[in-house]
């Protein structure tokens, strides 16, 4: 179904596989020549890359364009689109979150940007109808920005890396590996792209063999592949911690730009002759079969007919692991769903939800304890299915229809009840990520699933079933965009700033409170230690409500790990100038950084909000020492709030507990120095011991902006 190869290879075509090839032939990938039209650093070997257009929504822009303006903006250099797609609901915290979209409007005018009111698109799905192209390069503060079918190379970063481009710096990388993704042969009647999705993220995660590197998709299966099935796939790589993808283009890539009115952005795009790969996957689609990934990763995957035939096992397993209670969701040898959703940037594409219809047939919902919602990604999506009838054919089914909106992906809409079970059809199921709070007695989960396989578990009274064993007739899908409901509610202000429009600051809105440069030395306080194996951003601060503070910096501070460490934020807080008296075994010079520091194996899964960082940073965090990072944006988020992102031998990680101290003297000086081994002084209650930390692949900007304390000084003293 799947092979691995972890070596070089060297295709033919992007085809066939060659044995050998007598020259280095990298140059030869799409990748390579993406990267190279948009690098300005002149060695490919250290890129430094400008981007076509930026995405933000409205957990993320404020903050952004906060830091941007104390950084000296003036206009938005490039087109920056302001979705609205995450605090849709405003219904958290009272004016809060629609007062953030009237902030976000006032920029737009101001900066000279757009501007995409809530409920009228999620941000990829815009960005794929608007703006993505062949060639181009988009980079958004969402994790989830891929557009490689289009021929877009996509980056998600934090906020961070989107001020630098808004202020005419560059986004500063080591040349990635890239590797090819060979597809092959016709995917099964109700196997869809998230079935694929799910079968490459089972066979790529835990072993990292994609990590921060590029998927370039080959092969001659594409072109069995119609546009929403290859988005589909493409959506989720995020999911295996790649940094980017990119696809071989085609006359379908042709036609999906012409029906968009975007004809002239398309340019057929593939590999040379002989291309060089770092890597290969090979996926034969005939072989896929639909698939569950559950609770609480992607990775976490089966097919269904293997689930269902073994689910005792597997739900031991996760209830060993887990405070959940699976096991009384099994009916007579069967499972049964308690809930159903299709939704957002991965599930709410078209073609996705016509299938549903197709499946259901004329069968309605009867049972009153399922819950299925569908949420078309955007009006123009949502138009053509009410224009076709396929809409009020699902609600006449018993599905519920909402409107464009990302809630379900993280826990801000439909959070299922308590010790229920959600099947959804969007881009994650990590722990808590559905909205319930283990801490107040709450628990939920969620699976994921392709929209073929929701719909074939609904038509069966919520008992779980692959689409694959049910017996349908799917209707040609063709697609028609229309672009009228955008004209009436989209601004579109790029190239057209007002500079004399004031923005419109509501209540919750706050500056950044100051944050020192780093000193000569560094005393780190243990306020949390990790053990888990990979640590997600939504643990390290929750989606869902606490997303609704995003603009009030102090406020958000203090969901900082609620439900990983309830006890970390006061004892970040109580970290001061006296601990460097409280250690008696060492003598603390008086210029000396002290703050609080978190230890874990591998954070940083996950979402690309910057929050993750800043919050740590505005309790008093100073660094973070892991194994290894999950993803180059947490790292980077960690550097631009100038918190120094150490990593540690696993062997050495064990030794250190929560109240221990960490000393390292003349820490600027090691940065300045470019040292990649750092020796430290560990104290653990009486005793003083060596430890080596390690500080590297930094960027001479990222030292830069550590030594001065976070991105924020580092503009404010390029101003003066």
């Amino acid at each position: 179904m799947i092979k691995l190869t972890n070596t070089n290879v060297f295709l033919k075509n992007g085809g066939e596989i060659l044995a050998n090839y007598p020259q280095s032939a990298k140059t030869g990938t799409m990748a390579y020549k993406i990267l190279a039209a948009h690098n300005h650093s002149g060695d490919m070997n250290n890129l430094k890359l400008k981007f076509d257009s930026l995405a933000s929504h409205d957990i993320t822009y404020v903050g952004v364009i906060q830091t941007a303006k104390a950084s000296g903006l003036t206009q938005f250099p490039m087109p920056y689109v302001l979705t609205n797609c995450h605090n849709s609901l405003c219904a958290v915290g009272g004016t809060i979150n629609e007062d953030d979209h009237q902030f976000g409007l006032s920029a737009a005018k101001k900066y000279g940007g757009d501007y995409v009111p809530a409920h009228l698109a999620v941000i990829h799905q815009y960005m794929r109808e608007t703006m993505a192209g062949c060639g181009k390069m988009i980079l958004g503060t969402d994790s989830h920005t891929r557009y490689g079918p289009i021929g877009t190379m996509g980056i998600g970063e934090g906020g961070g890396e989107i001020v630098k481009q808004l202020l005419g710096r560059t986004y500063d990388v080591g040349y990635p590996e890239v590797i090819a993704v060979k597809l092959e042969n016709t995917p099964q009647k109700g196997v869809g792209p998230q079935d694929v999705a799910l079968a490459l993220i089972k066979e790529v995660f835990a072993n990292g063999f994609v990590k921060n590197k590029v998927l370039e998709f080959v092969g001659s299966g594409i072109a069995n592949l119609s546009m929403d099935y290859r988005i589909g796939i493409d959506v989720m790589t995020t999911e295996a911690t790649c940094l980017s993808s990119i696809w071989q283009t085609d006359t379908k890539t042709q036609d999906y730009l012409s029906a968009h009115g975007r004809q002239n952005d398309y340019q057929e795009l593939g590999p040379d002759e002989i291309a060089e790969y770092d890597g290969l996957i090979e996926i034969d689609l005939s072989k896929i079969k639909p698939m569950i990934a559950m609770p609480f990763h992607p990775s976490n995957a089966f097919t269904i007919d293997d689930f269902n035939a073994n689910m005792h096992d597997i739900i031991n397993q996760i209830e060993n692991d887990s405070a959940l209670s699976l096991h009384q969701n099994i009916i007579d040898g069967k499972f049964r769903i308690d809930q159903a959703i299709i939704a957002g940037c991965a599930g709410g594409t078209y073609e996705n939800i016509a299938v549903c219809r197709d499946i259901l047939g004329n069968t309605p919902l009867t049972d009153h304890a399922l819950a299925f919602s569908i949420y078309p990604a955007s009006q123009p999506i949502f138009l053509h299915l009410n224009e076709t009838g396929i809409i009020n054919h699902l609600m006449r089914a018993g599905a519920i229809i909402r409107t464009a909106f990302c809630g379900p992906c993280f826990g801000a809409g439909d959070v299922p009840a308590n010790n229920s079970i959600s099947i959804r059809h969007t881009t994650r199921n990590f722990p808590n990520r559905e909205g319930a709070k283990p801490s107040d007695g709450q628990i939920a989960s969620v699976a994921l699933m392709d929209s073929r396989s929701i719909a074939a578990t609904v038509k069966n009274g919520g008992f779980l079933t692959s689409a694959t064993n049910i017996d349908f007739d799917e209707a040609p899908v063709e697609y028609t965009y229309n672009p009228d409901v955008y004209a009436a509610r989209v601004y579109s202000g790029y190239k057209k700033p007002e500079p004399n429009i004031e923005l419109k600051f509501g209540p919750n809105i706050k500056e950044w409170p100051e944050i020192e440069q780093l000193k000569d030395n560094m005393l780190m306080k243990v306020c949390s230690v990790i053990r888990d194996e990979v640590t997600t951003t939504d643990e390290l601060i929750p989606s869902g409500e606490a997303s609704s503070y995003r603009s009030n910096p102090i406020k958000l501070a203090e969901f900082t790990l609620s439900r990983k460490d309830p006890e970390y934020r006061a004892r970040a807080k109580a970290v001061s100038n006296q601990d460097a008296t409280a250690v008696k075994q060492i003598t603390i010079p008086p210029y000396s950084t002290i703050g609080s520091v978190i230890i874990s194996n591998k954070p940083g899964d996950g979402s690309a909000r910057e929050q993750a960082a800043s919050c740590q940073r505005v309790l008093g965090g100073v660094a973070n020492i892991a194994v290894t990072y999950a993803t180059k944006r947490y790292r980077s988020n960690l550097i631009n709030w100038g918190l120094v992102p150490f990593t540690i031998a696993k062997s050495d990680i064990l030794n250190i507990k929560i109240d221990d101290y960490i000393y390292i003297e003349g820490i600027t000086q090691a940065i300045i120095d470019k040292q990649h081994e750092i020796q430290a002084k560990l104290v653990s209650d009486d005793a003083v011991s060596s430890i080596t930390l390690y500080l590297e692949d930094l960027q001479d900007e990222e030292r830069e902006i550590l030594l001065k304390g976070c991105l924020i000084n580092y503009y404010k003293e390029g101003l003066k």
